[in-house]
């Protein structure tokens, strides 16, 4: 891959996709094919290869029995030539709707057509006739028809509702048409298509619009994307259809497994489309992943074996920059809408609570102790476990914190420490560890009990052993259960001290908690008062503290010369490439390109080129440095410490590290294809 093809989007399995909603006139297709080549053209021209339009959008939806009039046949069929001319030299499939007379009856019809070519026709299989709606007055459904291959201006077609359609030379682009209706059936033609190998699904639609079927429509279109593990087009009739008995809004949605990527703007009184990148690769990957998909295949093959699959290459636009549209979410794990943000973090911390109050339950212990650092992540494992208590019934007392202050423990976090213990009320206690760590280093011969200023990782692991070890012996003393409080990104990186360290607990609330959750969290906890005004305001300073672990003394005293993002890189950064490497098994690449996309310069009149700003923004060769980092220790180093974690909850979607859960992998495997791969990532 060289630097041009790694800034294009389709260098990476996406595809950009349309769906184009053109102003129409009723029984007049000359005029209709005119505004779908317009908005074919515009839709191309933005890096669109295929383009889906309105059911009947060449005759409109609205002739009722003028269908039956041989000169809108013949009309429909000279417009349909006019786009078939046209796309010669558009790179580009579009999919259009007309009427066709097929074996003396009249079908509801999809024709696909690319590179001057009908590559199949689709013809609608459910026909509403209900309601407001006599579609078998005037059509056949598919099921009807008796032949599978016709003639259409001079061409031999496929025919048929079981087609798939796939784009030559980007194999992952298979799609299935179906047509209005058939998605508001129980087990619509699309559910089997999927499971034919369609990675796409188009559907044609009329669909006048009454009080709330907007709605209804996103629930329709979002959940069979979710259920069939695909992306879902889906178009609807616009200003100029006949408003003799009904109203049409012209909405148009994509779907990409049951998120939504695009949607049109209603009631429009113009001609108008949208455009959104899917992701190939990562629903060819779900696919893979969900292993019940492959047994719903298997289950159902007698329809999946009804599927022809017809091929055709687009010129796909390939050469050169081409900016992936697609929003990329700068932090994965945590959504941007505040709405939805405050709702995953109240359900990540009950999820947390109930998890804790299961185990203290089971168990039948009734005290927690835990480590108080005064920062981020034993700050929320703190309150995790005054809710449990609550929840419980027993006093918020029962939880035994221990500040436990070393060689670099700075005056800050000792006092967060010791306010936060305050406001949540717990039992709180101080050891000074210095003394018994002192005695292990002269018992070792280590150079600093001699003097020097040695402060190597033995220096820091025998700190963080003995703070563990004092907790341990703590809860067997009182009866209770040591609470762990590493988070998912210290063990994707393995930041963490194996053994009798801070690796391990007998129970730890935080284990598939990325730290930029944990910020949200705290932050949550802290704006809606959770704790109080005085405990809110101690979260905040928290929040406002350098990450780092305290274990080497500064220049000055008081102050910690570490600060855990200069060693492994930006958390922000990592967690974005921990969840792509641990949710979908993106290449390096990939991950990198998707990085740009949501980290680099947004506003830059030129891509990828712009200027570096060190906060919330990052050039490519940021991205690239810190992404070797991530892929070295999470796959190279980290694993043995990852084998032997103590229990926790799974949280999110996004994944955990536990070996009885989401990731099982050997502890001493390479890493080797990883950074070779990470070589193909151009530097700027």
């Amino acid at each position: 891959m060289n630097n041009k093809e790694f800034f294009n989007l389709y260098s990476h399995d996406f595809a950009r996709v349309s769906v184009a909603i053109p102003y129409c006139r009723v029984a007049d297709p000359a005029f209709n094919a005119k505004e779908t080549i317009a908005l074919a053209t515009e839709a191309a021209n933005r890096g669109a290869v295929l383009i889906a339009f309105p059911e009947l959008g060449l005759s409109a939806y609205t002739c009722d029995d003028l269908f039956h009039q041989r000169a809108l046949l013949d009309a429909c069929k000279a417009a349909l030539a006019s786009i078939v001319e046209a796309s010669r030299t558009l790179p580009a499939a579009l999919v259009v709707g007309l009427p066709l007379q097929v074996d003396h009856m009249l079908f509801n019809c999809a024709a696909v057509v690319a590179g001057g070519r009908i590559h199949g026709v689709v013809p609608k299989t459910y026909l509403p006739n209900y309601g407001e709606f006599y579609e078998a007055r005037q059509f056949s459904e598919a099921d009807a028809a008796i032949s599978d291959q016709i003639e259409l201006l001079g061409q031999n077609v496929p025919f048929g509702a079981t087609l798939l359609f796939e784009v030559a030379n980007m194999p992952l682009l298979r799609f299935h048409v179906e047509i209005c209706e058939d998605l508001w059936t129980p087990i619509p033609p699309s559910s089997y298509a999927s499971l034919a190998g369609a990675t796409v699904l188009v559907n044609l639609s009329a669909s006048n619009i009454v009080v709330g079927k907007s709605r209804y429509r996103h629930q329709l279109v979002g959940q069979q994307s979710a259920r069939c593990l695909s992306a879902y087009l889906y178009s609807s009739a616009g200003r100029g259809e006949s408003s003799t008995d009904m109203g049409w809004d012209g909405q148009a949605l994509i779907y990409e497994n049951g998120e939504l990527l695009a949607q049109s703007e209603r009631f429009s009184d113009a001609s108008h489309l949208i455009c959104a990148d899917i992701d190939l690769e990562r629903l060819s990957r779900e696919r893979m992943h969900v292993t019940t998909f492959g047994d719903s295949a298997r289950r159902h093959r007698d329809q999946v074996a009804e599927f022809r699959t017809i091929s055709f290459e687009v010129n796909v636009p390939v050469s050169g920059t081409l900016k992936l549209e697609r929003h990329v979410e700068r932090f994965p794990y945590v959504p941007s809408d505040h709405r939805l943000r405050d709702e995953r973090c109240m359900e990540v911390y009950n999820i947390q609570v109930q998890a804790l109050v299961q185990r203290l339950s089971a168990s039948g212990i009734r005290k927690v102790v835990i480590g108080v650092s005064g920062g981020l992540d034993s700050t929320h494992a703190l309150l995790v476990c005054a809710k449990a208590m609550d929840r419980l019934g027993l006093p918020r007392t029962n939880i035994l914190g221990v500040t436990m202050p070393g060689f670099a423990t700075s005056g800050r976090t000792l006092e967060q420490a010791r306010k936060l213990m305050e406001v949540v009320g717990c039992s709180a206690s101080a050891i000074d560890i210095r003394p018994s760590c002192l005695q292990m280093l002269k018992d070792i011969g280590h150079p600093y009990a001699e003097g020097q200023e040695d402060y190597d990782v033995t220096f820091e692991n025998v700190q963080a052993g003995e703070r563990t070890s004092h907790l341990f012996r703590l809860a067997n003393f009182h009866n209770g259960i040591v609470l762990g409080t590493g988070d998912l990104s210290e063990l994707a990186l393995g930041w963490c001290t194996y053994g009798v360290g801070d690796h391990m607990s007998h129970y730890n609330v935080n284990a598939s908690v990325p730290k930029t959750l944990i910020v949200h969290l705290v932050r949550w906890v802290a704006e809606t008062h959770q704790i109080g005004a005085s405990g809110s305001d101690v979260l905040i300073k928290v929040l406002e503290t350098d990450i780092s672990p305290e274990l080497v003394p500064g220049k000055s005293a008081d102050v910690p010369d570490q600060k855990t993002e200069n060693v492994i890189g930006p958390y922000e950064l990592q967690d974005f490439n921990l969840y792509y490497t641990l949710r979908f098994g993106l290449t390096p690449t990939k991950v990198a390109f998707l990085a740009l996309s949501a980290w680099g310069d947004r506003d830059a009149g030129s891509w990828p080129e712009g200027p570096h700003v060190a906060r919330n923004q990052y050039t490519l060769a940021d991205i690239k440095k810190n992404l070797g980092i991530f892929l070295y220790r999470f796959f190279k180093t980290s694993q043995f410490k990852r084998s032997c974690v103590p229990n926790g909850p799974k949280v999110g979607s996004g994944g955990s590290l536990s070996p009885r859960g989401d990731w099982r992998a050997p502890s001493d495997s390479e890493a080797s294809v990883w950074m070779e791969e990470l070589k193909n990532i151009p530097e700027q």
